[in-house]
This record gives C-alpha cells, sequence and structure tokens, in this order.
C-alpha cells in the first residue's frame, strides 16, 4: 500500500534535460522580478521579447525590464502552479497559473493569473521570447 502511495506522488513523465532547463530559466526569471536586476533580466530576455501583460499591456524587452528596475508595481510575492513544458525544436511553450503580490504607491493588490511563455534556445541558452497572462 505505501509503495502504491509513493507512485501516486511521481510526475506522470519525467522530464528531459531540456524541460527541466527550461524550468530553471522559468524560476531564474521569477526571482529576477522578485528581486530585479539588470544583470540577471538581460540574458533570460530575448532580444525580440513581447511581453503581454493580463490588462492587455505590451512591453518590448526594454521596456520589461526598466518597468521591474523602476518598481512601479513590484512584486511582493509569486508562486507559480500547474505548469507544463512542451517542447519544439528550439522553442518551449510553458504555461502555468501565477498567484502573488504587487505594490504599487504603498497599495498591495493579488495577482491570479494564467500565463503562456514561449522560450526559445538562443546560443546554448533559453530565453523568453513571448508571454502572455490572462485574466483567469
Amino acid at each position: 500500500m505505501a509503495s502504491l502511495a509513493l507512485l501516486a506522488n511521481l510526475p506522470a513523465t519525467a522530464q528531459s534535460a531540456d524541460e527541466q532547463a527550461v524550468a530553471r530559466a522559468v524560476e531564474a526569471l521569477v526571482q529576477a522580478m522578485l528581486e530585479p536586476d539588470r544583470a540577471k533580466l538581460e540574458p533570460l530576455c530575448a532580444n525580440a521579447l513581447s511581453y503581454g501583460h493580463s490588462a492587455g499591456r505590451i512591453e518590448t524587452k526594454e521596456e520589461f525590464i526598466a518597468d521591474l528596475l523602476a518598481k512601479t508595481a513590484a512584486f511582493r510575492s509569486i508562486k507559480l502552479s500547474g505548469q507544463t513544458i512542451k517542447l519544439s525544436g528550439n522553442e518551449a511553450i510553458v504555461r502555468h497559473v501565477m498567484d502573488g503580490e504587487t505594490e504599487s504607491q504603498g497599495k498591495v493588490s493579488p495577482v491570479h493569473i494564467g500565463v503562456l511563455q514561449v522560450w526559445q534556445r538562443q546560443d546554448g541558452h533559453w530565453r523568453l521570447l513571448a508571454r502572455q497572462a490572462f485574466r483567469l
């Protein structure tokens, strides 16, 4: 009976090395968003980044990084759940639910959104090429 309980907690399929690398890149991006640092953000983002917010605003790589560094809406916490990663050549499609809190002008707001990310392998590194959030 105990062995069945252990099996129930195992993922249906083991992640490949590339899927693990993408998952690490996603986590590195989360950490860089919580503690914004240009040196950490730059290599995680493709130059052609299209970063879509749940309210419809679209940012370029420079706008995304500048917005985080300005802390106009600073992330206080971020928790991802239900993450899936699907590979297609040098691209990876990542989906998850993002929960957390942001702070803007002293006001704390909850975040509960769905997110679609497209990561691309460039020069041996996974970089965020596109992201679109949507309200749940």
